[in-house]
């Protein structure tokens, strides 16, 4: 085997074990390992593989990672994932909503649903409010009444 087909196995093993780990760093090291491949298959030595492959994985690491990163992490606008960012939304009765329980429609899902006060009850049609997601239940308050 060739240096060269040595570091593009050696890249491509990098960048498959990156789908592992998530963090760039293996996919910075495997992009060095290409980058050696070429100089090598244009016919410099293997010591020039290996000076090309650690100046290009530095560069790379040091240099292209944090940009990605930060440009990935400003790619996502609200942080809020899940269950929490159903907080504030506002939800229609579908059933009555009492101290036993009832159901919401939150965009198009329906959840269970109770009161913020046990003794509140919201009847079918109303517009409420999500203050909280407690497990699987929506605990919600009738939009002209102010959360405590």
């Amino acid at each position: 085997m060739t240096p060269a087909v040595i570091w593009l196995i050696v890249g491509l093993a990098l960048i498959l074990a990156e789908v592992l780990s998530g963090e760039f760093v293996l996919l910075m090291l495997g992009g060095g390992a290409f980058v050696a491949a070429g100089v090598v298959a244009l016919g410099a030595g293997p010591l020039a593989g290996v000076v090309t492959f650690t100046l290009a994985s530095a560069v790379l690491v040091f240099a292209v990672r944090p940009a990605l990163r930060r440009k990935l992490d400003n790619a996502v606008e609200d942080g809020r994932m899940h269950h929490r960012a159903l907080i504030g939304a506002e939800a229609v009765v579908i059933s009555r909503v009492d101290g036993d329980g009832g159901r919401v429609k939150i965009g198009g899902d329906l959840w269970s649903a109770r009161p913020v006060h046990p003794d509140d009850v919201i009847e079918q049609g109303a517009t409420v409010l999500v203050v909280e997601i407690s497990g699987a239940t929506a605990v919600v308050v009738a939009q002209d009444v102010a959360p405590d």
